[in-house]
């Protein structure tokens, strides 16, 4: 996905656009919890004038991530929505978006669709809750993962009796 500012120039009055399906399995070096990166698929288009090209552009894909809880893969969905501007010289600019400054004579959008890639995985990642011979195991001897719900339902057995004096203390009083 690279460009000669020279190239550029010449779509100035006319539709650029692009649809092109990349690799960008070298993203896995970046992030070592990446386990597998589908071929990206890039569509967009550019405006093109003299000071600037701005790039409007969706990335569609998805990722395989080690789930979270259980360490299976999870497919996980990339689509991105974004708009990226060059400027071809040196200028003092006011933008809500991010801008970069063109160094030499061509424009790249690898780096920047590498980086939003990334922005891209989160923190955790869940599978469903269906067991799995390869996931991590969920109990052991004097332990075991337990859900929000379960443990706030459950009564602490040191307290038990508690719940006993009231229920005896509210059939006294009918």
């Amino acid at each position: 996905m690279k460009w000669t500012i020279s190239q550029l120039q010449k779509q100035r009055n006319k539709e650029f656009s692009f649809d092109e399906m990349i690799q960008v399995d070298d993203i896995k070096q970046d992030d070592a919890t990446i386990r597998k990166v589908s071929p990206m698929h890039i569509t967009g288009h550019g405006d093109i004038d003299s000071t600037k090209i701005t790039f409007h552009f969706t990335i569609a894909g998805y990722l395989i991530l080690p789930c979270s809880r259980t360490l299976v893969d999870v497919k996980f969905p990339i689509n991105v929505e974004t708009t990226e501007t060059f400027f071809l010289q040196d200028a003092n600019y006011q933008a809500e978006e991010e801008v970069h400054q063109v160094k030499g004579e061509v424009v790249d959008l690898m780096p920047i669709i590498r980086e939003i890639i990334l922005l891209e995985i989160p923190m955790q990642v869940f599978c469903e809750d269906e067991p799995s011979e390869d996931a991590a195991p969920q109990s052991g001897k004097d332990w075991e993962v337990v859900s929000e719900e379960a443990e706030s339902q459950r009564i602490d057995p040191r307290l038990a009796g508690l719940a006993k004096f009231f229920e005896d203390d509210n059939q006294g009083k009918k």
